[in-house]
Protein backbone atom coordinates (compact mmCIF):
# COMPACT_ATOMS: atom_id res chain seq x y z
CA UNK A 1 0.00 0.00 0.00
CA UNK A 2 1.36 3.16 -1.41
CA UNK A 3 -1.01 5.90 0.36
CA UNK A 4 -0.62 7.06 4.15
CA UNK A 5 -1.49 3.96 6.67
CA UNK A 6 -5.48 4.04 6.81
CA UNK A 7 -6.92 2.60 9.89
CA UNK A 8 -10.75 2.17 10.27
CA UNK A 9 -11.93 3.56 13.27
CA UNK A 10 -15.43 2.10 14.93
CA UNK A 11 -16.86 3.91 17.97
CA UNK A 12 -20.45 2.12 19.90
CA UNK A 13 -22.18 2.87 22.47
CA UNK A 14 -20.45 1.58 25.18
CA UNK A 15 -19.42 3.97 28.19
CA UNK A 16 -16.08 5.66 26.95
CA UNK A 17 -16.69 7.36 23.64
CA UNK A 18 -14.00 9.51 24.69
CA UNK A 19 -11.53 6.47 24.08
CA UNK A 20 -12.76 6.83 19.94
CA UNK A 21 -12.60 10.61 20.05
CA UNK A 22 -8.73 10.65 21.15
CA UNK A 23 -7.66 7.72 18.67
CA UNK A 24 -9.38 9.86 16.10
CA UNK A 25 -7.54 12.93 17.65
CA UNK A 26 -4.13 11.17 17.98
CA UNK A 27 -4.45 9.87 14.39
CA UNK A 28 -4.97 13.13 12.56
CA UNK A 29 -2.22 14.33 14.35
CA UNK A 30 -0.08 11.76 13.29
CA UNK A 31 -0.92 11.57 9.56
CA UNK A 32 -3.07 8.77 9.68
CA UNK A 33 -5.88 8.13 6.89
CA UNK A 34 -8.94 7.39 9.14
CA UNK A 35 -11.96 5.84 8.06
CA UNK A 36 -14.77 6.42 10.77
CA UNK A 37 -18.32 4.53 11.61
CA UNK A 38 -20.39 5.84 14.67
CA UNK A 39 -23.73 3.75 16.07
CA UNK A 40 -26.47 4.72 16.77
CA UNK A 41 -25.96 4.17 20.26
CA UNK A 42 -22.54 5.37 20.07
CA UNK A 43 -24.46 8.86 19.21
CA UNK A 44 -26.69 8.53 22.14
CA UNK A 45 -23.46 7.63 24.26
CA UNK A 46 -21.54 10.81 22.89
CA UNK A 47 -24.18 13.15 23.97
CA UNK A 48 -24.30 11.93 27.32
CA UNK A 49 -21.02 11.94 27.98
CA UNK A 50 -19.31 14.82 26.27
CA UNK A 51 -22.49 16.89 25.08
CA UNK A 52 -21.12 16.09 21.54
CA UNK A 53 -22.85 15.16 18.11
CA UNK A 54 -21.76 12.82 16.13
CA UNK A 55 -21.33 15.25 13.35
CA UNK A 56 -18.72 17.15 15.45
CA UNK A 57 -16.48 13.82 14.54
CA UNK A 58 -15.89 14.17 10.87
CA UNK A 59 -13.45 17.23 11.02
CA UNK A 60 -11.12 14.47 12.80
CA UNK A 61 -11.71 11.58 10.20
CA UNK A 62 -10.75 11.21 6.72
CA UNK A 63 -13.66 10.07 5.89
CA UNK A 64 -17.10 8.87 7.69
CA UNK A 65 -19.59 6.35 6.80
CA UNK A 66 -22.96 5.81 8.32
CA UNK A 67 -23.71 2.82 10.26
CA UNK A 68 -26.17 1.15 7.94
CA UNK A 69 -23.90 1.71 5.07
CA UNK A 70 -22.82 -2.05 4.10
CA UNK A 71 -21.91 -1.28 1.03
CA UNK A 72 -19.26 1.24 1.93
CA UNK A 73 -15.63 0.33 0.65
CA UNK A 74 -14.65 -0.67 4.01
CA UNK A 75 -17.09 -3.27 3.43
CA UNK A 76 -14.75 -5.19 1.12
CA UNK A 77 -10.95 -6.78 1.30
CA UNK A 78 -10.36 -5.23 -1.75
CA UNK A 79 -9.49 -1.40 -0.18
CA UNK A 80 -6.84 -2.08 1.69
CA UNK A 81 -6.37 -0.52 5.38
CA UNK A 82 -3.69 -1.16 8.44
CA UNK A 83 -6.44 -2.48 10.28
CA UNK A 84 -9.44 -1.32 12.72
CA UNK A 85 -9.82 0.07 15.74
CA UNK A 86 -13.38 -0.35 17.59
CA UNK A 87 -13.22 2.46 20.78
CA UNK A 88 -14.97 1.99 22.51
CA UNK A 89 -15.96 -2.04 21.61
CA UNK A 90 -19.43 -2.70 23.32
CA UNK A 91 -20.40 -6.44 24.21
CA UNK A 92 -23.31 -6.37 20.87
CA UNK A 93 -20.65 -5.28 18.74
CA UNK A 94 -17.67 -7.95 20.23
CA UNK A 95 -20.67 -11.17 20.04
CA UNK A 96 -21.41 -10.36 16.88
CA UNK A 97 -18.07 -10.45 15.64
CA UNK A 98 -17.40 -13.51 17.32
CA UNK A 99 -20.09 -14.74 15.02
CA UNK A 100 -19.81 -13.43 12.04
CA UNK A 101 -23.23 -12.20 12.40
CA UNK A 102 -22.96 -8.39 10.79
CA UNK A 103 -25.96 -6.46 11.66
CA UNK A 104 -24.31 -2.55 10.03
CA UNK A 105 -21.23 -1.52 9.06
CA UNK A 106 -18.67 -1.76 11.91
CA UNK A 107 -19.35 -5.10 12.62
CA UNK A 108 -18.65 -5.66 8.79
CA UNK A 109 -15.29 -4.33 8.56
CA UNK A 110 -14.60 -5.95 11.88
CA UNK A 111 -15.49 -9.19 10.41
CA UNK A 112 -13.61 -8.01 6.55
CA UNK A 113 -10.23 -7.35 8.65
CA UNK A 114 -10.22 -10.65 10.13
CA UNK A 115 -10.87 -12.63 6.89
CA UNK A 116 -8.03 -10.27 5.66
CA UNK A 117 -6.07 -11.24 8.22
CA UNK A 118 -5.48 -7.54 9.13
CA UNK A 119 -5.08 -5.82 12.93
CA UNK A 120 -8.93 -5.91 14.84
CA UNK A 121 -8.10 -4.53 18.16
CA UNK A 122 -11.00 -3.99 20.57
CA UNK A 123 -11.13 -1.47 23.48
CA UNK A 124 -13.80 -3.74 25.18
CA UNK A 125 -15.48 -1.16 27.85
CA UNK A 126 -17.80 -3.86 30.31
CA UNK A 127 -17.59 -5.17 33.74
CA UNK A 128 -16.97 -7.92 35.21
CA UNK A 129 -16.88 -10.10 32.83
CA UNK A 130 -19.44 -13.34 32.80
CA UNK A 131 -18.19 -16.84 31.58
CA UNK A 132 -20.07 -16.20 27.83
CA UNK A 133 -17.98 -12.68 27.32
CA UNK A 134 -14.46 -14.14 28.19
CA UNK A 135 -15.23 -17.33 25.28
CA UNK A 136 -16.40 -14.59 23.27
CA UNK A 137 -13.00 -12.83 23.81
CA UNK A 138 -11.24 -16.21 23.80
CA UNK A 139 -12.88 -17.13 20.41
CA UNK A 140 -11.82 -13.68 19.02
CA UNK A 141 -8.53 -14.00 20.39
CA UNK A 142 -8.09 -17.54 18.51
CA UNK A 143 -9.49 -15.86 15.01
CA UNK A 144 -6.94 -12.92 15.54
CA UNK A 145 -8.42 -10.02 17.17
CA UNK A 146 -6.70 -8.20 19.88
CA UNK A 147 -8.43 -7.83 22.94
CA UNK A 148 -7.37 -4.59 24.68
CA UNK A 149 -9.81 -3.41 26.99
CA UNK A 150 -8.81 0.05 28.50
CA UNK A 151 -6.89 -0.69 31.81
CA UNK A 152 -5.41 2.44 33.70
CA UNK A 153 -1.77 1.98 33.53
CA UNK A 154 -0.74 3.82 37.22
CA UNK A 155 3.26 3.39 35.94
CA UNK A 156 2.52 6.51 33.83
CA UNK A 157 1.82 8.52 36.48
CA UNK A 158 -1.19 9.85 35.22
CA UNK A 159 -2.29 13.39 37.04
CA UNK A 160 -6.06 13.36 35.18
CA UNK A 161 -8.25 11.34 33.81
CA UNK A 162 -6.97 12.70 29.71
CA UNK A 163 -3.88 11.39 31.40
CA UNK A 164 -5.29 8.21 31.41
CA UNK A 165 -7.22 8.10 28.40
CA UNK A 166 -4.23 9.20 26.62
CA UNK A 167 -2.33 6.13 28.21
CA UNK A 168 -4.68 3.65 26.42
CA UNK A 169 -5.00 5.20 23.42
CA UNK A 170 -1.80 5.76 22.67
CA UNK A 171 -0.47 1.84 23.85
CA UNK A 172 -3.47 0.24 20.77
CA UNK A 173 -2.12 2.75 18.52
CA UNK A 174 1.57 1.24 19.37
CA UNK A 175 -0.03 -2.02 18.34
CA UNK A 176 -0.39 -0.27 13.99
CA UNK A 177 3.28 1.37 14.72
CA UNK A 178 1.81 4.73 15.28
CA UNK A 179 4.38 6.68 18.27
CA UNK A 180 2.32 9.31 19.21
CA UNK A 181 4.29 11.47 21.80
CA UNK A 182 1.29 11.20 24.81
CA UNK A 183 2.10 7.86 25.65
CA UNK A 184 4.56 7.23 28.39
CA UNK A 185 6.94 4.64 27.75
CA UNK A 186 9.21 2.52 31.05
CA UNK A 187 12.36 2.72 30.65
CA UNK A 188 12.61 5.92 28.48
CA UNK A 189 10.04 8.61 30.21
CA UNK A 190 9.63 6.41 33.16
CA UNK A 191 11.98 4.27 35.27
CA UNK A 192 12.28 3.02 39.02
CA UNK A 193 14.22 5.96 39.80
CA UNK A 194 11.33 8.45 38.57
CA UNK A 195 9.14 7.73 41.55
CA UNK A 196 9.27 9.57 44.60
Amino acid sequence: MNSPLRIIVGITGASGVIYGKRCLEALKSSGVETHLVVSRAAEMTLAYELGEKAAGLENLASVRYAAGDIGAAISSGSFPTAGMIIAPCSIKTMSEIATGVTSNLISRAADVVLKERRRLVLMVRETPFHLGHLRTMTSLAEMGAIIAPPLPSFYAEPKTVDDIVDQSVGRVLDLFGVDWPSTRRWGEDLSKGSRS
